[in-house]
Formats: structure tokens, sequence, C-alpha cells
């Protein structure tokens, strides 16, 4: 189950808010407003959306909005409910046998397992399982990578066009030394553009990005648990046994704080009679 990451626009408008502040408590509100130019917010973000659109096919393009709706989404998935699921199945599997958990598979939220399990039951080989689901796991990470290098390319785009910006307004500057009406709008765009790059390259698209890529990380992790239940599951390990392996992933934090009572959210209501 995905629910709404409050962290992730809690900083950056933290980040934003701060830098606000900074600006008035040195300047006032009539020095703040200096900050904005519209030119300078034209180079830096019409530059970095012309150097995106060269960069990526339209497919990668389309899926900008998926990418960023990913890093204000978190995974609300439980590692002791997950290791809770697997010692139920595995209960099941030794009762009535490894087929009797085909029953079941409707009431698995989580394709991977089910897929697992699938191929479980379907008597693969644990050896040709662990193959499938890691290749599963490698694809799933390109596919992350592939999302997750837009923002990244924007995190380099967004301050390099601001230094473009920065030698505009030079440029501009020096050519207008004889009016000196001119200099503070040209002196805006040089040093502007260089803030806005700078500020949205490290308060928005490259900690975004890292997010992204710390929750592929745990996907991962988390994927690999699930591949040593199914398999612990079809070897017919006993319960006790494959609690304390999958307890292995577990901190001592989690450890201490399970409650081998607890409900799976993977599943319904007809696993749980079972």
């Amino acid at each position: 189950m995905r629910k709404r990451d409050l962290l992730t626009p809690i900083g950056i408008t933290l980040g934003f808010i701060m830098i606000v502040s900074a600006i008035l408590q040195s300047g006032g509100p009539e020095e703040a407003i200096s900050f904005l130019d519209f030119a300078s917010i034209l180079i830096v973000i019409g530059g970095m959306v012309g150097s995106l659109l060269i960069n990526f096919n339209m497919d990668q393009i389309k899926l900008t909005g998926k990418v960023l709706k990913e890093s204000f989404t978190k995974n609300d998935r439980q590692l002791p409910e997950l290791i809770n699921l697997f010692i139920r199945l595995s209960e099941r599997a030794r009762r009535e046998g490894i087929l009797a958990l085909e029953n079941d598979l409707d009431d698995v939220d989580d394709p991977f397992i089910k897929k697992g399990i699938h191929l479980a039951v379907d008597g693969i080989e644990p050896e040709v399982i662990h193959d499938i689901m890691n290749a599963e796991i490698t694809a799933m990470e390109e596919r992350h990578y592939r999302g997750r290098m837009i923002l990244e390319k924007c995190a380099e785009y967004a301050p390099a066009w601001g230094m473009i910006g920065t030698l505009i307004g030079l440029v501009l500057m020096l050519n207008s030394l004889q009016d000196p009406s001119t200099l503070g709008p040209s002196m805006a765009i040089a040093l502007l553009t260089t803030l806005y790059g700078t500020v949205l390259a490290n308060l928005v698209f490259t900690p975004m990005a890292s997010k992204l890529e710390n929750k592929t990380e745990e996907e991962v992790f988390i994927k690999q648990i699930i591949i040593e239940g199914v398999i612990g599951v079809q070897s017919g390990q006993n319960p006790r046994i494959l609690e304390e392996k999958l307890g292995a992933f577990l901190s001592n934090d989690t450890k201490s704080k399970e409650s081998p009572e607890e409900a799976s959210s993977f599943v319904g209501e007809g696993l749980n009679e079972a």
C-alpha cells in the first residue's frame, strides 16, 4: 500500500522558506522583490526543458509526471508483517501441501509474492525461482534508473543554464556600460540565473533523485526477503526456522517491536482464516 510522503513537500517548502526568510531578514520586502526576475526564470527553466527534450525520447519525457509523483509517495510495507505472512504460508504448506496455497493467491496483494508462490506451486526448482525473480529485480532497477535519470539530468542542467544566464547578463551589462540605467537589470540576470539554477538543483532535483534511489534500494531489499520466503515455503522449511532466517533481515529495534500476532497487510480474511 502506498501513502503520501509528507517529508518531500515539507523539505522543499522549508528550504524555500529559509531562503526567503534570510533575504527578508537582510534586506526587507523591497529588496526581496529584486530577487524575482522573469528573464532569469525563462533562461533556466526554458533551457533546462530544451535540454531534456534533446536528451530523452518522448516516451521517457511522458514518465516525468509519474517520476515526480513517486517522490511524494512511500510504501507502507512492514517487514514484520511480511515475515508473518511467510510463516503462515509455510505452516499451511507443511500441513496441507504446497498446492493448498494456490487457493489463497487471490488474497495476496503483492504481485511479486504472488508470482513467487505461483512458481513454487508449479514445482519450479528453487534455483530457477531464484534466477527468475532476481531477473525481475534487475529489470525493476533498470526501469527505476531510467526514470530517476530525468531528475538527475535536471540537477545537471539547471546550474549549467544558470551559468549560461550569468554569461548572457554579463554580455548585456558590458554592452550597456554607457547607460547606467541598464546595469541593474543586466546584473540581475547575471546573478539570479545562477541562483535559480543552483537552488533548483540542490533543493529540488538532486534530493528527489536521491530519494528515488533510496526507495529502489529499499524495494530490492524487500524483494530479496520475498525470494528467501518463497524458497523457504517451497522447500518445506520448518516455520520456526524460516522465521529465524527471515528475521535476520530485521534490525534489532524492529525485532523488539515485532508482535507475532500482527495481521498481515498483504492478505485478506481468506488467508487469515486458513
